[in-house]
């Protein structure tokens, strides 16, 4: 019996009856499932039907499509993973920049030889010279400072030291409009001791990030002892010591071949540095006349270590650690130095004392001669004194009037002597006024005293041998004979035979005329090399040249010579007649003494009417 369908028991009180048009085809649920024949009624459910309604041809889909399958990434994924690039890098920027106190990357800029500004981005793509730069972090700020690449040779050449003062003055005018300031304040311009705000020290620049510097600890103590030679400085006692907060180093370098300015800016140099409570050092790696310790004693050491050589500045003069020289000496003791030391309330001789007193210092801690001639001018000193010392007939001992007279290159500042030399007469003839003077009122009673005029004498020192050998001072006593410069005349009379064959020397070198800056240059040097050359030319192509052994052997006895000629006239004179265009008859001054020389008048210049100054540029 056929089953019928009996809906009276439905659960349901309402049914979906499709309409005749409709296609009851079963929905995409149900595609998988294994399909049911009409024949089999008895395991067909028609319940799935009334459940499970079919889509209505004016709806969408119940069941999402099928997303089509891509071969390459979606744009919003690549996007996704730049993303986390950017953010991953920006990370590790910050971190690092935490981790290195806040280093940005700065804006450089230095100036060229041509003046034409360079600028670059990167700390790292410092110059590989020396030169002041404007560095602008990256929050605007403008600063400068002065790169010196830490493994640059020390001490650097003078014409770069020249150069660095120079453009130090046109990079912080620049550092100073970005900033809006058009023109320098008047204390900038006057004030020795301004303090520029927008300068940095080198110190100060690496630890902002704003020069990369050299870490290390084994880098700190190479550093200490790389090319350069401090004088009295000891490789392995450096490691021991503390570095110098702040320091002074005076480098015994110039084109000057004479020795009095050096030793005069040394002397100013040291007192500056006792005033400004800075440590000194001496460099003499490229000094013309050898070792400072073939002359001079060590200068006293100080219980630290000089700083790293790429922090040593020649400008500003704020820098904590400063170099001197003479390539910066106009910078060092200009006329910003001269309104800041100069007793500016008096007009006569008495403005100049403080300076006079700064070299006195430097005089009195510098100027000891080395173990071979100090006990000689001692004895030599002791042995004037005793010529001129009366045992009977006086009160007075007689006066012992030093002479210095500079020929050579070396002209008057006198008008009417400018392009020669002054006359040896004046220089006796003032020295005999100055016996008369004191000893015609010297006795008890204010009387004449001819013992102690008898007992007078003077004692010559001169660059020129033949000085020695004139009616003006050929009874007169040499200031000393352990070093004598010879003229070609005695070289040739000390070897009278010319008819025996020698080994072929070069032609005789004398020294007549005086000191000459080329045959200085030329000492130790054939002649035949500078061949074809005007005398300029050879002078600076010697002067360029490095210098044999024996060329600094030479040039060092010179400099002894020099060097003891004024320590006996100046300790051993009453009174010193010289010239004031000879920087040592300024010298002279300073080791007599300020009571002496100024105060009662015994350091005479005949050279016209000029006062005692310290430096002229």
């Amino acid at each position: 019996m056929t089953p019928t369908l009996d809906l009276s028991q439905s659960t349901h009180a309402k049914m979906i009856v499709s309409t005749p048009r409709l296609n009851l085809r079963r929905a995409a649920s149900y595609q998988h499932e294994k399909t049911t024949t009409l024949s089999s009624s008895s395991g067909f459910k028609f319940n799935r039907l009334m459940f499970s309604p079919p889509p209505s041809p004016g709806l969408p889909a119940l069941v999402p499509r099928p997303r089509r399958s891509s071969n390459g990434p979606r744009p919003s994924r690549v996007f996704r993973v730049v993303a986390w690039i950017a953010g991953l890098v920006l990370a590790s920027f910050v971190v690092r920049a935490v981790l290195k106190k806040n280093v940005q990357v700065p804006l450089v800029s230095w100036v060229l030889e041509d003046r034409e500004e360079y600028e670059m981005v990167g700390q790292y793509d410092l110059p590989d010279f020396p030169t002041p730069i404007a560095v602008t972090d990256r929050s605007g700020r403008s600063k400068w400072t002065v790169s010196i690449p830490p493994t640059y040779d020390f001490p650097l050449t003078t014409k770069e030291y020249s150069d660095i003062c120079a453009k130090c003055q046109e990079v912080a005018a620049h550092v100073r409009e970005l900033h809006g300031y058009s023109t320098p304040s008047q204390q900038a311009q006057t004030d020795y001791y301004y303090e520029d705000p927008y300068f940095l020290d080198v110190g100060d620049a690496e630890k902002r990030g704003l020069l990369p510097g050299v870490e290390g600890k084994a880098w700190k103590v190479t550093a200490r002892v790389q090319d350069g030679h401090f004088v009295g400085e000891k490789a392995d006692g450096l490691v021991d010591k503390s570095t110098c907060k702040t320091s002074l180093t005076f480098v015994l370098e110039s084109a000057d071949a004479g020795l009095g300015p050096t030793l005069m800016m040394l002397w100013m140099a040291y007192g500056l540095a006792q005033r400004e409570k800075r440590p000194f050092f001496i460099d003499d790696s490229r000094w013309a006349y050898g070792d400072y310790t073939a002359l001079f004693k060590a200068p006293p050491t100080p219980d630290c270590a000089p700083p790293p050589r790429h922090e040593m500045l020649p400008c500003p003069h704020n820098a904590r650690h400063l170099v001197v020289s003479a390539a910066t000496a106009p910078q060092t003791f200009g006329n910003s130095f001269n309104l800041e030391y100069e007793n500016l309330r008096r007009n006569n001789v008495d403005r100049e004392r403080p300076l006079f007193n700064l070299a006195r210092v430097g005089y009195e801690s510098l100027f000891r001669l080395n173990d071979d001639d100090q006990p000689y001018v001692e004895n030599r000193v002791k042995e004037l004194r005793a010529m001129a010392k009366v045992t009977e007939g006086s009160h007075n001992n007689g006066m012992v009037v030093g002479i210095h007279i500079r020929h050579g290159d070396l002209h008057p500042y006198e008008y009417q002597y400018n392009g020669a030399y002054i006359p040896l007469n004046l220089y006796s003839q003032r020295a005999r006024e100055i016996v008369e003077e004191y000893h015609n009122s010297s006795t008890t009673l204010g009387g004449e005293d001819p013992v102690a005029k008898q007992h007078s004498f003077a004692v010559v020192a001169s660059d020129d041998p033949d000085v020695y050998e004139t009616d003006e001072f050929s009874g007169s006593a040499r200031a000393q004979e352990q070093i004598k410069l010879a003229s070609k005349q005695h070289i040739q009379q000390a070897n009278p035979d010319r008819t025996v064959m020698h080994k072929f020397v070069d032609e005789t070198f004398g020294w007549e005329g005086g000191f000459f800056a080329s045959m200085f240059w030329s000492l130790g040097r054939s002649t035949v090399s500078n061949a074809g050359k005007d005398e300029r030319q050879a002078a600076l192509a010697n002067a360029d040249a490095k210098p044999s052994a024996e060329t600094v052997r030479l040039r060092s006895l010179i400099g002894r010579a020099y060097a003891m000629d004024l320590a006996v006239l100046g300790r051993a004179s009453d009174a010193v007649v010289c010239t004031m265009s000879a920087m040592g008859c300024r010298l002279l001054a300073v080791i007599m003494g300020w009571e002496k020389a100024m105060e009662d008048g015994r350091w005479v210049n005949i050279d016209g009417d000029y006062e005692w100054t310290a430096l002229s540029f």
